[in-house]
């Protein structure tokens, strides 16, 4: 009986051992994760967030890594961040990005920060009504990434580390074209400068040389052609408030109507008061984000000024205030030009300019 009872128990034992093992849980499963992320921006007005699509930790880093994702392009060669150098203000230092057939494109590469105070779309003509459709042109822009939406569903799906993030960040592991656009939204939003030495100097923390003093006076104060000696750049009237733009699109007097070769805005509205209107754009970190204006003509903030002291060029759709100071100039002495590019170097923000968050997460 008890040699009876051994067989049974060694033959249960035997069983037991064949049958396969139970599988270990993920040790680091992926979950939703809905934690909101904390926007710091100094101080900036707060800014209005996107009721459908508010800014969370997980939503950034996704966004992080599509930004620099080379799947998004065609040959796996470029990320956003080819032709978007944290360095130079998330901007390109080449006049046209090359693209991944060795194409130019056809518009200076807009630098990336402050986008949730840019209420007046995206692109220098504005073609983009929210951030996030302006997120998934380049990718399929045959001058740009080259690639199809449907390629890049499929290689991100493919991904063990895409699928988790997009459960982490979406609560759905399946990629789409709509929440690849909402996770680089909420990256590019996360993306603010605000730490100039200028911001600084308005908390009262440091002070301006007297050249960058003098600048500043001279880019606030409004020109005056009767009064040479009181008259400013005025550069205020299209660069103002606190990110330093106007949300207008304006004509800067680049050309005469008989060599507009963009017509800028016209293109979107077709209206034929904004031919030749092009976004106008923040100045904050411009001493960085060169070369300059929509097709990038302008290599150095001197040529700049030069432009507007006495390049300006008579068109129909001219901005009214530049055409009144296109006759006599802006009267700006060489002094005054060095002061004032002193004082736009102060707009830099160097905090902004290195920042790891805003980094590569590879």
């Amino acid at each position: 009986m008890k040699t009876h009872l051994y067989l049974i128990l060694l033959l249960s034992l035997i069983i037991a051992a064949c049958q396969p093992d139970e599988p270990e849980p993920p040790k680091d499963l992926a979950v939703y994760d809905a934690t909101p992320f904390e926007l710091e921006y100094g101080n900036l007005p707060p800014p209005t967030i996107p009721g459908d699509n508010p800014l969370t930790i997980q939503g950034v880093k996704l966004g992080k890594m599509l930004f620099y994702e080379t799947q998004l392009s065609k040959d796996g060669s470029q990320s956003c961040a080819s032709c978007h150098n944290q360095k130079v203000g998330f901007s390109d230092s080449l006049r046209f990005s090359i693209g991944v057939e060795g194409l130019e494109g056809g518009r200076q590469a807009m630098p990336i920060f402050n986008m949730l105070w840019h209420s007046n779309e995206f692109f220098w003509d504005g073609r983009a009504h929210l951030l996030r459709d302006q997120a998934l042109k380049p990718i399929q822009d045959p001058l740009e990434m080259n690639e199809t939406l449907e390629n890049v569903i499929a290689k991100l799906g493919a991904s063990r580390l895409y699928k988790d993030q997009f459960i982490r960040a979406f609560n759905d592991s399946l990629p789409n074209a709509e929440r690849i656009s909402l996770a680089l939204e909420q990256f590019m939003h996360s993306i603010v400068s605000y730490e100039s030495k200028y911001d600084k100097f308005l908390a009262g923390e440091v002070s301006l040389t007297e050249s960058e003093e003098r600048g500043r006076e001279l880019y606030f104060a409004e020109y005056n052609p009767f009064f040479p000696m009181i008259s400013g750049a005025d550069c205020q009237h299209c660069h103002g408030g606190d990110n330093f733009e106007n949300n207008s699109y304006m004509n800067n007097g680049l050309d005469t109507d008989m060599n507009f070769k963009d017509f800028g805005r016209e293109k979107v509205t077709m209206n034929p008061a904004d031919r030749a209107k092009f976004k106008v754009p923040s100045l904050r970190n411009v001493a960085v984000t060169a070369p300059y204006m929509h097709d990038g003509r302008f290599k150095t903030l001197e040529e700049v000024i030069d432009h507007y002291n006495e390049g300006l060029q008579p068109s129909s759709t001219i901005e009214p205030a530049l055409e009144n100071t296109r006759e006599k100039g802006l009267l700006l002495s060489a002094q005054d030009k060095a002061d004032l590019i002193a004082f736009l170097k102060t707009l830099t923000d160097e905090v902004y300019l290195n920042n790891e968050a805003y980094g590569s997460p590879f």
